[in-house]
């Protein structure tokens, strides 16, 4: 290629190497010419991380070598993967700063690096009792050091607890709770123990019919649930948590959600919200302040739940809309915010849920209407058959930007509002 062509080539620079911008990368590779699209990945190191598989290891049911691979393996040819940390954006400038000096400068740019656990944000976290009597399990170091710290448990209160919405995987802390309470009576140590779970919400749940399924769940389990608790600090000396409307709840082993939030390179580039979400229109991903950057998955602001099909079937509106921006046309797909969670509610079922930005969950069979065969807020075998299937589903289908047979908008076929019954009974 000659100097002329090289300078006709345009960028896109994706920030981030997980779910979303691993699929991105390889979707838009098959898509935009090679003499025209150069594209490039970021990110700050090259082990990719099924983050659902977390949740299994404090239960010893996937072990870390199951969740780690490499980067950039999954990058399709004429994808250049650069490994180094995001200092800023400079947006004005359309070009990328990392923290070793290096520029790389964009025609468009997506930001995909996703949401973090910030332990650091709440006062007590961090102390004397961190990774002794204070886990997380939203890490992999710190999902093995609680499955060591349960090993060793054998009574006393069990507090789980989320600081602040939104999280990655909003179901997760339920579904700990619901395996936990499993773990415990499969070991004979259920009555030596009281499980708590406390959150900053009115309930179980984001969405209410969700919410009053699972909240009943928890009730059959035995679980305290304290609601409404905006936590303070953590006095570690006390080993309790403090509210701001000076509530206490003490603990003997506490679980813990921190608050999750954007990456700090976000606000050092003035594209984000308080959290480090950047703002963007919640149908396109589109930037509210600039027509050439995307944000993908949970670096975004949309209303939708920062979970892993979120980020899926948002690529897929995103692919077909990104080509006709590029090429000057109106975008014309609508990302409805369609998530599809598997909940783990321990002795080897698990429910499904299905919503989006304006739909409730639903009962009914799923993906196809009538046959399922997966039910919809229904505890079931093959539910959690399917959430374990969904590790090879990941690594060999999702990532790699092969077709996935699933509608990425939600479909109503074949579901119907839960009944209250079918609440309760859920």
């Amino acid at each position: 290629m000659d100097e002329t062509a090289k300078r006709a080539v345009r960028n896109l620079v994706i920030l981030g190497g997980g779910t979303a911008g691993t699929m991105i990368a390889n979707k838009l590779r098959h898509r935009l010419a090679r003499t025209e699209w150069h594209i490039t990945v970021v990110d700050r190191d090259d082990e990719h991380h099924y983050q659902p598989g977390y949740l299994f290891v404090p239960f010893g049911g996937c072990s870390p070598e199951q969740v780690v691979r490499s980067r950039h393996s999954f990058l399709p040819d004429g994808v250049d993967f650069v490994i180094g940390s995001v200092d800023m954006v400079n947006a004005e400038g359309n070009v990328v700063l990392l923290e070793d000096g290096r520029q790389l400068p964009y025609d468009q740019l997506v930001i995909a690096t996703g949401t973090t656990p910030r332990p650091d944000q709440t006062p007590g976290m961090l102390g004397l009792e961190w990774r002794r009597s204070i886990f997380d399990f939203y890490t992999l170091e710190g999902a093995e050091a609680l499955a060591d710290a349960l090993s060793r448990f054998d009574g006393g209160r069990l507090v789980v607890h989320i600081t602040e919405m939104p999280i990655k995987c909003p179901v997760a802390p339920l579904e700990f709770t619901f395996l936990a309470d499993a773990w415990l009576r499969g070991r004979g140590l259920r009555d030596r123990v009281e499980l708590v779970y406390v959150t900053p919400l009115d309930g179980a749940f984001t969405k209410p019919v969700a919410s009053a399924h699972l909240g009943g769940m928890l009730d059959e389990r035995k679980v305290l649930v304290e609601t409404d608790f905006m936590v303070e600090r953590i006095d570690d000396e006390q080993k309790m948590l403090v509210s701001y409307d000076e509530r206490e709840i003490p603990f003997d082993l506490l679980v813990t959600i921190p608050l999750n939030m954007g990456a700090d390179f976000v606000a050092r580039s003035g594209l984000g919200d308080e959290l480090n979400y950047v703002p963007v229109d919640k149908h396109t991903q589109l930037s509210r302040k600039f027509d050439n950057i995307f944000a993908i998955g949970d670096a975004s602001d949309i209303p939708a739940s920062k979970a892993g099909s979120v980020a899926h079937f948002s690529v897929e509106i995103f692919v077909d809309n990104f080509l006709q921006h590029i090429a000057g046309r109106a975008m014309t797909g609508a990302f409805d915010g369609h998530a599809n969670c598997f909940v783990e509610s321990g002795d080897d079922k698990a429910l499904l849920i299905d919503f989006n930005y304006d739909t409730e969950p639903l009962t009914g069979k799923y993906p196809l209407p009538v046959v399922g065969p997966l039910e919809l807020l229904k505890e079931t075998r093959v539910n959690h058959l399917g959430k374990l299937a969904f590790r090879w589903i990941y690594w060999n289908v999702l990532l790699p930007g092969r077709p996935v047979p699933l509608p990425a908008l939600m479909s109503m076929a074949g579901k119907h509002p839960a009944t209250q019954r079918e609440k309760q009974e859920a």
